[in-house]
C-alpha cells in the first residue's frame, strides 16, 4: 500500500541553460523596483553580470543592491530591511549560493515589518510569522542547498551560545526559481565540492528518512542518479556544462525532497556546529557524510530495528556501484566505501582546520537533533561521528 502523504507547494520553476535571460520579463510581472541580493563575488564577477545589469536598465527596472558576504545573521536581515523601509520594493531577487537565497527569502518576508527577524525564528523567537511577504525570485549559482525550492530561510548567530535556525512558512517558498546551470560554471572547486556533498547528503537523508514516501523516494533516486554522473565531473572540470546541469538538477531535487521528507543526523550536526563555529554548511555535511552513514549502518545492524532502512542502503549501493549480482551486505558496505573515497577525492577538510577540538564534541552532540534519522543514535555514537573527522 502506498503511504499517505502531503506535499509542499513548489515555485514556478524554469530550468535550463540561458534561462537567466527570462529574469527581466519575470520581474516585470510584479513591478519595476527590486531588491537584488548577491554575495560580493560569485555572480558580480561572472560573465553574465554586465549583461544582466544592462537588461535591468533597458527594462526600466530600478534595483537596490544588497551584498551578503556569508551565512545571513539576524543583524544582516534587520539592517537590510530597515534601510529599505522607505522604498517601494515590488520584488526581491537573489542570485547566489544558499546563503544568498536564504537572505533574500528572509528579506522578502521581513520587509515593512517592525520586528526583528529573531522574533520569528524557530526555537529562538516567540512570535509566529503571518506569512506575508514581497514576491521572491531565486537564482542559485551553486548546486547545494536547494533553497530555491524550500519554505525556510536559515539564519545564523555564530558564537558560543549561538544558533542556526529557520524562518519558516509555507508562503516563503520562492514564487519563481530560475535554475540556469551556466551560472554555476564559475563556482570554485572547493565550493563545488562542499555544496555538491550538501546536495548528496540531502538526497540521501531524505531517502532514508522515517518520513520518506514513495513520492519523495522516486524524486530522491532521480537526483542521486545525477550525483553519480555529475558530482566528480563537476569537481574535476568546472567547465563541464553537462555535469553542472546534472548537479543543478540534483540540488533542486534535494530541496524538494528535504521539504517533504526531512533530513537526518548530518544536518542535525550542521545546525549545531554552524551556530557555534564559523564553518561553511556544506563543509560540515560533506566531511561528516561518510562517517555518519557508517555509524548509522552499524547501529541499524546491531539493533535490527529498521530492516527497511538497511534495504534502502543496499539500494543506494546498487545505484552507485556496478558490480553485478551481489548480496545486500556487499552493496551496503560498498556504498559506505564509496562515500569514504569521495570524501578523500573531493578534498573535504577536517574540523581541526576550523578550530574544532576534542573539548567541543560533547557540547556539539548534546545540542544536535536527530529528527528523521533512520535510527536513534546514542550520545557515544554521535561523539564517534564527530571525533572521526577532527
Amino acid at each position: 500500500m502506498v503511504k499517505s502523504f502531503q506535499f509542499s507547494k513548489l515555485p514556478l520553476i524554469y530550468f535550463g541553460s540561458g534561462k537567466i535571460n527570462l529574469l527581466p520579463g519575470l520581474i516585470k510581472r510584479y513591478g519595476s523596483e527590486i531588491v537584488l541580493v548577491t554575495n560580493p563575488e560569485s555572480f558580480i564577477r561572472s560573465p553574465f553580470a554586465a549583461g544582466f545589469f544592462n537588461s535591468l536598465q533597458d527594462n526600466g527596472i530600478k534595483y537596490h543592491h544588497v551584498i551578503i558576504p556569508g551565512e545571513p545573521s539576524p543583524d544582516m536581515i534587520d539592517t537590510t530591511t530597515r534601510n529599505l523601509m522607505n522604498e517601494r520594493i515590488e520584488v526581491v531577487v537573489s542570485i547566489g549560493g544558499g546563503s544568498v537565497l536564504d537572505a533574500g527569502k528572509a528579506v522578502s518576508a521581513m520587509l515593512y515589518r517592525k520586528e526583528s527577524v529573531k522574533e520569528f525564528l524557530e526555537g529562538v523567537g516567540t512570535m509566529e510569522h503571518p506569512g506575508t511577504k514581497i514576491p521572491f525570485i531565486a537564482l542559485p549559482t551553486t548546486s547545494g542547498t536547494g533553497s530555491e525550492a524550500t519554505k525556510n530561510a536559515v539564519i545564523s548567530q555564530v558564537r558560543k551560545d549561538g544558533y542556526k535556525k529557520s524562518l519558516r512558512h509555507d508562503n516563503f517558498v520562492p514564487d519563481i526559481a530560475i535554475i540556469d546551470p551556466q551560472l554555476t560554471l564559475s563556482c570554485p572547486k572547493n565550493i563545488t565540492a562542499a555544496s555538491g556533498m550538501d546536495c548528496f547528503t540531502q538526497l540521501t537523508e531524505s531517502f532514508l528518512s522515517d518520513k520518506a514516501t514513495e513520492y519523495t523516494d522516486a524524486l530522491a533516486l532521480e537526483g542521486l542518479k545525477q550525483i553519480k554522473c555529475s558530482l566528480r565531473k563537476s569537481f574535476l572540470n568546472g567547465d563541464d556544462l553537462d555535469a553542472r546541469s546534472g548537479m543543478a538538477f540534483a540540488a533542486l531535487t534535494s530541496g524538494i525532497c528535504l521539504a517533504n521528507a526531512g533530513l537526518g543526523v548530518v544536518h542535525g550536526f550542521a545546525s549545531s556546529i554552524g551556530g557555534l563555529i564559523n564553518i561553511p554548511h556544506g563543509v560540515v555535511c560533506g566531511t561528516l557524510m561518510a562517517t555518519a552513514n557508517a555509524v548509522s549502518v552499524r547501529e541499524l545492524r546491531n539493533t535490527g530495528s529498521n530492516p527497511s532502512a538497511l534495504g534502502k542502503y543496499a539500494l543506494l549501493g546498487r545505484l552507485f556501484i556496478n558490480a553485478g549480482e551481489k548480496s545486500d551486505e556487499y552493496y551496503i558496505e560498498g556504498f559506505i566505501d564509496y562515500l569514504m573515497e569521495l570524501t578523500s577525492e573531493l578534498e573535504l577538510p577536517r574540523f581541526a582546520q576550523y578550530g574544532i577540538g576534542i573539548s567541543d564534541i560533547d557540547v556539539i552532540c548534546r545540542i544536535t537533533e536527530l529528527k528523521n534519522n533512520p535510527i536513534k543514535l546514542s550520545l557515544e555514537a554521535m561523539h564517534e561521528i564527530v571525533r572521526e573527522r577532527l
